[in-house]
């Protein structure tokens, strides 16, 4: 069991850590670490250098989490449609295919870990001395995989946030709120919904920032910025 989990949390890590938005920024010549909000997420590349790098980043990001969440899936559907004879070995399957997979009960502990260690890696990169973003796109990314439903209602209620307030911030924020207590409700696997919960409040926990500056009526709607253009001191989410 714990050799599986162990690589589920290197890979998950690795691909988290990935900076892609300091990767397009340089691309355009720029370090994202100094504009805008000096953060690597889609929302301040999007604000820095246009909607299309940031669409871009955003969607490198959510293929992060994607990928770290399902290889496991995959792994074992691969492994299982080569099975003949089973049998189990310290967490993993056996076939007389040669072939090594997880233990259906393994497999979504696997899945999570690796979800949950892709956020922690782009929230703190090996790559740039541990900074990066607030891992909102990844997370996405991860629970399409784990929960589409979920995560669709999730998204449902972060467009109907940012388009009634502008707010990039607070629509990631009530779409932290909303995925679990969906996933809850929609009677999901019981590890998907805690790891919903926990990274719905890491997530939280990056806004603090932001939340204060709500509060204070001084956070900034979204708008998008030039390369050229340093954003206001207010920033929004990423």
């Amino acid at each position: 069991m714990l050799i599986p989990l162990t690589i589920a949390a290197v890979v998950g890590y690795l691909l988290g850590a990935l900076p892609f938005g300091w990767l397009v920024a340089r691309a355009h010549g720029i370090n994202i670490f100094e504009h805008g909000s000096k953060s690597p997420g889609a929302t301040n590349v999007k604000r820095v250098l246009g909607k299309k790098a940031g669409n871009t980043v955003f969607a490198l990001d959510a293929i992060k989490g994607a990928l770290a969440a399902g290889w496991p899936l995959l792994v074992a559907r691969w492994a299982a449609s080569k099975a003949a004879n089973v049998r189990d070995v310290s967490g993993w399957t056996v076939y007389t295919a040669n072939v090594k997979v997880l233990t259906p009960d393994l497999v979504i502990p696997v899945a999570v870990t690796g979800l949950l260690c892709a956020v922690l890696g782009h929230s703190f990169s090996c790559f740039t001395h541990f900074k990066g973003g607030k891992g909102v796109a990844t997370s996405a990314g991860g629970f399409v995989v784990l929960m589409p439903v979920v995560t669709l209602i999730a998204l449902a209620v972060w467009l109907a946030t940012f388009y009634g307030s502008r707010y990039v911030s607070l629509a990631s924020i009530f779409a932290a709120i909303a995925m679990p207590v969906a996933a809850f409700f929609l009677k999901q696997h019981t590890l998907v919904v805690i790891l919903a919960a926990v990274i719905g409040a890491f997530v939280i926990f990056l806004h603090r920032a932001n939340i204060k500056r709500l509060f204070n009526g001084t956070e900034n709607r979204f708008v998008k910025k030039s390369a050229t253009a340093e954003s206001q001191s207010s920033v929004q989410s990423s």
